[in-house]
């Protein structure tokens, strides 16, 4: 059987930590450039994490912020540029429910979205945030020259008509 791969930026709790103390995690230079390499994107020169804890029972709930500045890559230029990130923070750490039958239907509600299976006494906090920045990187970002690239380039597509020409030009307006 093989092993989990090592997340890139790691900072586990064991349940006997969690008290009413906010935490600021700011993951070190190394982190955040393995987390950009598993990303995808150029570099994260800033990421930090302010959030609270609270337990009960087995179960703790995560609150809090998180804010990173990352270097991204725009889908059109492929030019560099600056992205600045404030996501809330709401995970939820449970102890294994039990096993899954694959042909039985699972309801979902907005409570049970954000939770986080952990074994044992303790969960990687670290890597639950790094996962919380992965989503709130847009993959599909255009960098601030992206109209000037595909003007320059002959990447403006077909002419847009009725609705989406519309839409197209409020766009332009803004």
């Amino acid at each position: 059987m093989s092993q989990a791969p090592v997340p890139e930026y790691s900072y586990p709790i064991d349940l006997r930590q969690v008290n009413d103390v906010p935490l600021t995690l700011v993951p070190d230079e190394a982190a955040r450039r393995r987390l950009a390499g598993r990303f995808g994107i150029t570099a994260i020169p800033a990421m930090q994490a302010t959030v609270q804890l609270m337990r009960e029972g087995e179960r703790v709930t995560v609150t809090g912020r998180l804010v990173a500045d990352v270097i991204q890559a725009c889908r059109i230029s492929a030019e560099d540029f600056p992205v600045h990130i404030d996501e809330p923070v709401l995970l939820r750490f449970v102890p294994p429910v039990g096993e899954i039958v694959l042909d039985e239907e699972i309801e979902l509600t907005a409570d049970a979205c954000d939770e986080i299976e952990y074994e044992g006494s303790a969960f990687d906090l670290g890597e639950a945030l790094a996962q919380t920045l992965a989503l709130a990187i847009d993959p599909f970002a255009e960098g601030p020259n992206a109209d000037t690239f595909r003007a320059e380039h002959g990447l403006a597509g077909e002419t847009l008509t009725g609705p989406f020409a519309a839409l197209a030009a409020l766009k332009k307006q803004d």
